[in-house]
């Protein structure tokens, strides 16, 4: 037998974590109804009341009768559920100065970030048809020479929906960051923020994620909006920590659930571009 074979094997105190992408998207939507959810399948009615109708006064007939306004209503259903459920040996903890269980619950947060940021991304359907550019059948092509101008374009569509400028923003992927890095117009931070915060086109704050939608790394939908058109709400229905019955471990498992919706399909921007 080999002398090898009984050499020690040492353990580091020090885990290597695994690679993190930043959270973007659910830090641009709303959350204005999440305090009225009581449990998984709660439903959240949002009223929506109509324009006011302005006329000109006349002194002999005066107002007229009131004006019935019309509302509308939309239903935010929290339909999604999620769960993580792991256990740490006691021999491994016995091996580690590391606190594993909450190393694992970090990452058990972070995967529940992540599955939340594509969801919400993927609201990017019910986008308004009149603003949106290209599409999959006759995608947008990106160039370092036009990518800021398409961005712009995203704009003035919601200019012509009457969206507030105030807070706007768009979400692109990692290449068309490149492209714009490449454009001396490009107002660019030295230092991206760990939010994907990256600069400012055309009124709107630009991040980047790598949870953009798209199709096989083709037909990305960048995204641009307001925090008024998406509504999302969410909640930790339970988290236990217990010994599982057949191992010398500690264990914990949680149950989270969640949903979402355009209330303002006119707030959005979608443009579909490849690579």
């Amino acid at each position: 037998m080999s002398i090898t074979n009984f050499m020690p094997t040492v353990w580091s105190a020090r885990l290597n974590e695994n690679l993190r992408k930043a959270m973007v998207y659910g830090s641009l939507v709303n959350t204005d109804y999440e305090g009225d959810i009581a449990g998984i399948g709660s439903t959240v009615k949002i009223n929506t009341m109509g324009a006011v109708t302005i006329g000109d006064y006349d002194k002999d007939n005066g107002t007229g009768n009131p004006q019935e306004l019309d509302s509308s209503q939309t239903t935010l259903t929290l339909d999604q559920q999620k769960f993580f459920n792991f256990k740490v040996d006691d021999i491994d903890k016995a091996q580690t100065r590391n606190n594993l269980v909450d190393l694992a619950m970090s990452e058990a947060a972070y995967g529940l970030a992540d599955i939340m940021d594509k969801y919400i991304a993927s609201h990017y359907t019910d986008v308004s048809n009149k603003n949106t550019i290209g599409s999959d059948a006759s995608p947008i092509t990106a160039t370092k020479e036009d990518a800021y101008d398409q961005l712009v374009d995203m704009s003035v569509k919601l200019s012509e929906s009457n969206v507030p400028k105030m807070g706007r923003w768009v979400v692109v992927p990692e290449f068309y960051h490149g492209l714009l890095q490449k454009d001396p117009r490009f107002t660019k931070d030295s230092n991206v923020l760990a939010t994907g915060y990256i600069g400012n086109v055309s009124g709107m704050q630009v991040y980047t994620s790598n949870n953009v939608p798209n199709v096989s790394g083709q037909k990305y939908k960048v995204i641009a909006g307001t925090r008024i058109a998406i509504s999302f709400a969410q909640s930790i229905d339970s988290i236990e920590a217990y010994r599982p019955e057949n191992f010398f471990a500690d264990a914990m498992k949680g149950l989270q659930f969640y949903g979402g919706k355009v209330i303002k399909p006119e707030a959005l921007a979608v443009m579909t571009v490849n690579r």
